[in-house]
This record gives C-alpha cells, structure tokens and sequence, in this order.
C-alpha cells in the first residue's frame, strides 16, 4: 500500500478516537450532578473516581496509543453511574424516576384536552 494511504488511515483512526474522547469529555462533565447527589450510592461514586484515575495514570490494562481501554473503563463507570442515579430515583434531569421526561430528549408535553 502506498504510504500516503496508511498516513489517511491514520489520521482518520486518531480523529475517530478524539472525536468518541471529546463525547466522553462531556459526558464526565455532565455527570459532576451525580456525584453530589446524596442519593446515589457511594460505590458507584468510589467506582466513578476509580475509573478518573485509571484513565489519567500511566499504567494501562492494553498498552497502546490510542486510549481504548481507557475510553471503555470510564464509558462502564459511568453507565454504571447512571445505573445507580436511576435505581435511586436520583435522575440527572431532576426529575424524579419513572417520569415521562426522557433523559437524552425533551419533555415530553401532554396533549391539550
């Protein structure tokens, strides 16, 4: 293969990798309303940090150059984060579980009798 190919290939992997790191970058961002929530469990506060700290250590599970391991250990802590917020009616919108608010939509309007 031509090496100006392997160069694209390259290029496009590493903006796919900032790309899914940035969305991550929001998400953990997003969660700080969790981890002041006193109903969320603190295991799943202690499992958040833990995941913080393995993604900004040097060590790694799979060493690499691109942040997969990473990416996916802090993508679990914070599914399970969630998890957690919704179990105990802590949602992230505020709202309490089981509304008809949608987390990642809007509010959902009743129609007009």
């Amino acid at each position: 293969m031509d090496s100006t190919l392997w160069l694209i290939v390259v290029v496009v992997l590493l903006l796919a990798v900032a790309g899914f790191a940035a969305v991550l970058l929001v998400r953990v961002f997003r969660a700080r309303r969790l981890l002041l929530d006193s109903g969320v469990p603190l295991r799943s506060k202690a499992l958040f940090w833990a995941a913080v700290v393995y993604t900004v250590s040097p060590i790694d599970l799979i060493p690499d150059p691109v942040y997969l391991d990473d990416i996916g250990v802090l993508l679990v802590a914070l599914r399970a984060l969630h998890a957690a917020a919704a179990g105990s009616g802590a949602d992230r919108t505020g709202l309490p579980a089981g509304s008809d608010a949608s987390i990642s939509g809007p509010a959902r309007v009743p129609p007009l009798k």
